[in-house]
């Protein structure tokens, strides 16, 4: 039996081992700059940036989700944007992904927001179609921008 919790501290050293699987399977291994008190900084300290919710079958983790509240100024509603969903290989197939994505948009909906988004590498062909088959429209026409390290020092100014 599949059930989703809501990540607790304890989970910390999970959540850094999903992650790095994650970065592993998205071809970036070495990505990954994130520590367990970092992490719990972010879940778990004053002001939580994210939160994050644990797929279990069986008592077994089987994958996770992070997700944090965005806003949509064309809706006037919040949304939730989904930063990571990983399920572990020896979970895949079993509906954990499925039951990790019905559980956010109950979360989405409870909350009132009129958005449930998340972005997908487009070689990853798997992801896409399942994420199709769930209802999710592709953005195709938005493109994602970031600025991150010494570039975001200069755009600050700093």
């Amino acid at each position: 039996m599949i059930e989703i919790r809501p990540a607790t501290p304890a989970d910390v050293p999970l959540i850094l081992r999903l992650v790095r699987e994650l970065a592993e399977f998205e071809r970036e291994p070495d990505a990954v700059k994130a520590t367990e008190p970092m992490l719990e900084q972010a879940l778990f300290g004053e002001r939580p940036a994210a939160e994050a919710v644990i797929a279990e079958v069986d008592g077994t983790p089987a994958g996770f989700a992070l997700f944090f509240q965005n806003f949509s100024t064309w809706t006037g509603r919040p949304g939730i944007y989904l930063e990571d969903l990983y399920v572990t290989p020896a979970a895949r197939g079993a509906g954990v992904g499925t039951a990790l994505l019905r559980h956010l948009a109950g979360v989405a909906l409870d909350r009132g927001c009129g958005r449930f988004e998340w972005a997908v590498l487009d070689w990853n062909q798997p992801a896409i179609d399942f994420y199709r088959a769930m209802g999710a429209v592709g953005m195709d026409e938005w493109r994602v921008q970031r600025v991150a390290g010494d570039s975001l020092a200069r755009l600050a100014g700093r």
